[in-house]
């Protein structure tokens, strides 16, 4: 936080500190989806309604939410179907903007607000870097090396200064020419 100091200087001396706040910075991959934080406590407000936007936009809105639900009339075409909030975010006060199919040209400074009665409060900007699609390391064959132990098969693979052991059993010795694989359950 920055502190910025001004001076009154027409009946007595008094300090005016303004904090400022720098955007938080947010790092995601090109078609991925992120969530941009922003918390306000909406309850104490009759009629709140929640703006995303990006100054450096025409039109600047990213998404509009009012109690009534979404309001996009406004929202910039580079966003049509990729940004949500959940239903209940002015009741609860978790102004967070779900953004999907993240594109480079995501890449900006998103500012947070809450619109009542035509006043417009900024709660916080979100600096959002997108970086092309997260790399997956290869493994080359020559790192990797199998041993046995009776039954127990330990295999070690390394990846630059990383290692990882992985282990399995059988029920029976396997011959020297079987090959364990491995296969991911969760796809």
């Amino acid at each position: 936080s920055l502190c910025l100091m001004g001076f009154l200087l027409n009946t007595q001396h008094a300090v005016l500190c303004l904090i400022y706040r720098p955007p938080e910075a947010h790092t995601g991959f090109r078609g991925d989806s992120f969530i941009l934080p922003c918390q306000f406590d909406t309850f104490r407000l009759e009629d709140p309604s929640v703006v995303w936007s990006r100054s450096d936009l025409s039109p600047p809105t990213v998404h509009q939410r009012q109690l009534q639900g979404d309001e996009l009339k406004e929202q910039n075409q580079r966003y049509s179907g990729r940004t949500s909030m959940k239903t209940d975010a002015l009741e609860t006060g978790d102004l967070s903007l779900n953004l999907t199919d993240l594109q480079l040209s995501d890449s900006a400074t998103y500012t947070c607000s809450v619109r009542e009665y035509g006043d417009e409060r900024r709660i916080g900007d979100v600096q959002l870097q997108v970086k092309g699609q997260q790399q997956i390391p290869t493994v080359d064959p020559t790192h990797i090396t199998q041993r046995k132990l009776y039954n127990f098969n330990i295999v070690r693979i390394t990846i630059g200064v990383l290692w990882l052991l992985l282990g399995c059993r059988s029920h029976k010795l396997l011959p020297e020419a079987e090959r364990v694989q491995t296969a991911d359950t969760e796809s």
